[in-house]
Parts: structure tokens; sequence; C-alpha cells
């Protein structure tokens, strides 16, 4: 990391902020921070100007030692005197990021002339030290300074991308927010809508980690039917293939569980059930409810895991009175029921991860489940469609919902 990343998490460290807050703001790791605080900076002269060397919040700029006292020659003047500034320039950039709640590293030009302009307001430094601490050219910064007063044509186009970055639960991206607008009839290109949204900090959050879940497999309680998709999983027309797992969702007022069945022909979920416990009830009800909209006369494959849900006589029956094809996932291989196991993906990213559900019953939050699941049948858009929801994309076509 370089200085300016070390600097500035020192100096969030003294404002207060917590190891993990210090990291995602200067954009390092936690270890790293850590490190940084307990004064394990890369080599002596950082470590000379560290947190330890630094006056209390609030206190005036410091002047240089006494002449008589320290003696400095013209460089270690100079060299001091940069430090000085450097360092008032990073708490005045760490005070007025909070206050925006912006990203150091996601600043545009624009952001760091209006930046800039405050800074110079704030601490009375030349404009040469302002750009080259911001790392803005300054023809780059006179462009800006010019159109500052200028009002933004794209006033109104941002303050709804905004809106419904909003309303997309901070999930959906640039993309997305794009096909939206040209839903209400804005005519506005990606590049503009994706340029807005850099500027403004709009970055939709994904969970890249993945936490080891509980386990279905109960042991080959019966035999396993093959695997009839090896892992492809295009349709040509709704009901002719499904995908079905349950997954698990942990609240601090207890675990819910859903079983869905997915279709393949557009991703929508076809089934669902949402309960306490990952029951066989909740699978074949989640099933039962899949065939109650099935298209009269589909020959329908349905495709899960090894899991004991799956393999128990009530499934088995349910499947073979209704004339389904069972297919079956190797043992301990996710990417056999890829297609299901992305759709949970999405949805906790879109509907659940990043959330705070602390106060949230148990009932209150599979009622919130059930809403987005309709939500994502009816209203949630898909690129492969068409930017069209499942529901739509299906009338398009002449298919019943």
């Amino acid at each position: 990391y370089d200085r300016d990343t070390i600097e500035l998490a020192l100096l969030a460290l003294e404002e207060g902020m917590t190891q993990v807050e210090a990291a995602e703001f200067c954009g390092a790791s936690r270890g790293a921070v850590q490190r940084w605080g307990r004064g394990l900076l890369p080599h002596a002269r950082w470590r000379a100007s560290g947190s330890a060397a630094r006056p209390p919040r609030g206190a005036a700029r410091m002047a240089p030692p006494d002449a008589e006292e320290d003696p400095l020659n013209e460089a270690e003047r100079a060299a001091y005197e940069a430090a000085m500034n450097e360092n008032m320039l990073l708490r005045a950039v760490l005070d007025d990021l909070k206050g925006a709640g912006s990203h150091p590293g996601s600043i545009s030009n624009r952001r760091k002339c209006e930046l800039g302009e405050r800074l110079r307001a704030a601490t009375g430094l030349p404009l040469r030290e302002i750009t080259a601490f911001l790392r803005i050219s300054r023809s780059s910064y006179e462009y800006h300074r010019a159109r500052l007063g200028r009002p933004d044509k794209y006033a109104g186009l941002r303050a709804r991308v905004r809106e419904l970055f909003d309303e997309g639960s901070r999930a959906w991206g640039y993309r997305t927010i794009w096909a939206r607008l040209r839903r209400e009839d804005v005519r506005v290109s990606e590049k503009v809508v994706r340029r807005l949204m850099r500027e403004e900090g709009l970055s939709a959050a994904y969970n890249r980690r993945r936490r080891r879940g509980w386990s279905s497999y109960e042991g080959e309680v019966s035999a396993a039917p093959p695997n009839l998709v090896a892992r492809d999983f295009s349709a040509a027309a709704p009901d002719e293939l499904w995908v079905t797992d349950i997954t698990e969702f942990r609240i601090p007022a207890g675990k819910a569980y859903l079983s869905a069945v997915v279709d393949c022909f557009d991703g929508r979920p076809a089934g669902w059930r949402i309960g306490a416990s990952p029951t066989a009830d909740l699978a074949n009800g989640s099933l039962e409810d899949a065939l109650a909209g099935r298209r009269p006369g589909a020959r329908t494959v349905v495709h899960s895991d090894r899991g004991g849900h799956y393999r128990w006589p009530g499934w088995i029956a349910l499947c073979e009175g209704a004339g389904l094809v069972r297919s079956m996932s190797a043992k301990g291989c996710s990417p056999d029921n890829a297609a299901c196991e992305g759709f949970f993906g999405r949805l906790k990213n879109e509907f659940f991860h990043y959330r705070d559900w602390e106060g949230v019953s148990l009932a209150e939050f599979s009622g919130r489940l059930d809403a987005y699941l309709r939500y994502y049948c009816s209203g949630r858009i898909k690129r492969s469609l068409g930017w069209l929801s499942p529901d739509e994309y299906r009338a398009s076509l002449g298919y019943a919902a």
C-alpha cells in the first residue's frame, strides 16, 4: 500500500472508526490496518510520521522546531513543511469524505475538483499542493472548476438514478437501472448511467464470501436416479426442466428455510414453501405448488441434489403420480445443480445480505421473503429475457404466467 492509504487509515482510526470501517474506508485489508494501528509501519521514516507523532485532533498547524533547539537545514525544513501540509490535507479530506459518505478510491475528476475547492477554503494551501495531493492535473482541475457554477444538465436524471438504486435495495447495477429508465421512456445511454452512478458512489454490493451451510444428505436412503441434466440447464419451453433445493436463512430471531422449484426456461420460481425447519413436508409442498401451475401435458424433468428429502418415499410417490421424470446430481457436487444454486445466490444478494434483520420476527421475515418471490416473478426484469420479468416474457410468447 502507498503512503496515502496508510496515512488515511491511521487518521480514520484516530477519528474513532473501527478497524473494519477504516479498512473499508481506505481500501485496505483489515489485517494491514490492524498492523498499522499497532505501529508496524513499512519502514522507519513512516513510523516517525505515524499516529504517535501526530498532533491531537483540532490542534493548530504545527510550526517547525525552533532553529536554536533543533536546527534544520533547508531541505529538512522543506520536507517538514510538506509533511505538515500533507497531514493537514489528510485530516481535511477525511472529514470531507466522511461527511459525504464517499470512498476515496471512487472519486471522479469533477468530485476531486469540488473537494479541492473545499480543501483550499479549509486549509489556505496553494492550488499546486491541492492538485498534487488529489492526483489530478492542473488542466483537468481548471476544466472542471470552470464548469462548477454551471447547472447540472443531469440533475433530474441523477436524482432518479439514486431513487431507483434505493428501490432496488442497493443491489441493482447500472445495466438494470438503465433498463428501468428505458421502461419509463427515459432515453439515455448505459455509459451515462454508469458515469452518474460512479460519481454518486452507487455501487451494488455483492456477498463474495461463501459460508458452509447445513447438509440435507441422509445417506443412500433409496436408489438415486441418473443425472439426466448433465449441467445443461437450457429449456425450450416452460415446465420442461425444473430444478429444486432448500436454502437456509439465519436472522437474529432464528432460522428460516426456503424450498423452491425453479423453471429453467426463464428462471421463474414455479413453487415455493417457507418454514422453520427443512422438513420433507417443506420440499413436497413446494413441488405441489409447482404442479398446481404446470401446463397440461407437459413432460417435466425435476432435478435435485442427493438430499434426503428427494430420496424419501413421499417425494418419489409425488413425482411418479404427476408423471415427473427424476434427475439427481452426483454426491456432494453443487455445480450439478448450479441453476438452483445461482437462483438462491441472486435472491440472497438482492433480498437478504447487507440488510439489518434485528427485531424482525420469523413470521415477518417469511412474509417479506414470500413478497419478494412474487416480485421475482412479476417485477424483476432480466437482461437474458430482453429486460422483461418472467411473467412479462411468458406473456410476450403467448404462455400464461
